[in-house]
């Protein structure tokens, strides 16, 4: 049997660890909760998978993804267009590029184009039937656009409008 004296001792140590160890495991909780509650980048990309899926919602019908409609638009609007002009506009990395657009030639919406090169990093280029993928998908992407709008409110689409318009360039360190 444990004297008093025993069960005293016993608690100051039991109080002294629990509090060490409580002080090593709440150490730099303030960077957890700061970056928690005012992190720009999860925000973002919160945001990024709520207006993706209501894209692809009402793109899905159609077999095509939010992400392969940006790249068909741009390769549309570009014209014959190398796979790392389009990586630096839309800012993909390679492998989520490559990803799609085998998806898309595969689909026959994009078709590559030689073009007197070597042959590595062909231009693509949209063909008629991507084009009227593009037309056949007007009214559920204004669909689309509309729920992503009434989400965002007017200000906030007027907001990530003018923030992509001047997005183009990483900023510096």
């Amino acid at each position: 049997m444990m004297g008093l004296d025993n069960i005293y001792l016993y608690m100051q140590y039991y109080a002294m660890t629990k509090t060490e160890t409580h002080k090593r495991m709440t150490h730099g909780n303030e960077i957890i909760d700061q970056i928690a509650h005012e992190c720009l980048l999860m925000r973002v990309r919160k945001l990024d998978r709520v207006l993706t899926s209501i894209y692809d919602a009402e793109l899905r019908p159609f077999g095509l993804k939010a992400s392969q409609t940006n790249l068909l638009v741009l390769i549309a609007k570009a014209g014959p267009i190398r796979r790392i002009e389009i990586g630096k506009r839309l800012h993909l990395d390679p492998s989520t590029l490559t990803r799609n657009l085998k998806i898309m030639l595969t689909n026959g919406w994009i078709q590559e184009i030689a073009d007197g090169e070597d042959g590595r990093g062909l231009p693509v280029q949209i063909t008629v039937q991507g084009r009227a993928l593009l037309n056949q998908i007007g009214p559920s992407w204004r669909k689309a656009q509309t729920r992503t709008e009434k989400f965002l409110g007017v200000a906030g689409a007027t907001l990530m409008r003018k923030l992509a318009a001047h997005s183009t360039e990483l900023p510096s360190g």
